[in-house]
């Protein structure tokens, strides 16, 4: 029987794939701001910004829990093509509910400060997936899991 990890060394996971949710987050704004109408180019710009500040503060947490931070892939696959501004909205959507699942996982799993930062996070995550889809969820960050949920 697998041991189960360390409390120290779930947090320290969790913050190891939000990190790489936030590489990922970084790389579909890059494609979101190509394809982004005018009207919410500004947005996008934005939330690349803000992508970046957390991608580095997480990188800084990371080391400070005795970790090597997780390296940007060169290039992620994107879920469907984003051909024009309607596109680029449905993706800015789906990666912030991506980013928002990977917070919840490290909210979860961390305590303190580290909860507070991933909470903080995940409520800036769900606000921009609502802005973009023009509809918020009940539950931001548990929208993947309850899509694979079992029905009865």
């Amino acid at each position: 029987m697998k041991p189960e990890p360390s409390p120290a060394n779930r947090a320290l996971q969790a913050a190891q794939s939000a990190l790489a949710a936030e590489h990922a987050a970084a790389y579909g704004y890059g494609v979101i701001g190509a394809r982004a109408g005018a009207a919410r180019a500004a947005e996008a710009r934005e939330a690349y910004g803000g992508h970046l500040a957390r991608r580095d503060a997480l990188a800084r947490t990371v080391r400070g829990m005795g970790g090597s931070p997780r390296a940007a892939e060169a290039a992620y696959a994107l879920p469907f093509e984003v051909r024009g501004p309607a596109d680029a909205e449905r993706l800015a959507a789906e990666i912030e509910d991506r980013v928002a699942g990977a917070y919840s996982d490290l909210v979860r799993a961390s305590d303190g400060r580290l909860r507070r930062e991933a909470a903080d996070a995940l409520s800036a995550a769900a606000v921009r997936a609502a802005r973009w889809r023009g509809v918020g969820v009940a539950f931001p960050g548990l929208t993947e899991r309850a899509d694979r949920a079992p029905t009865s």
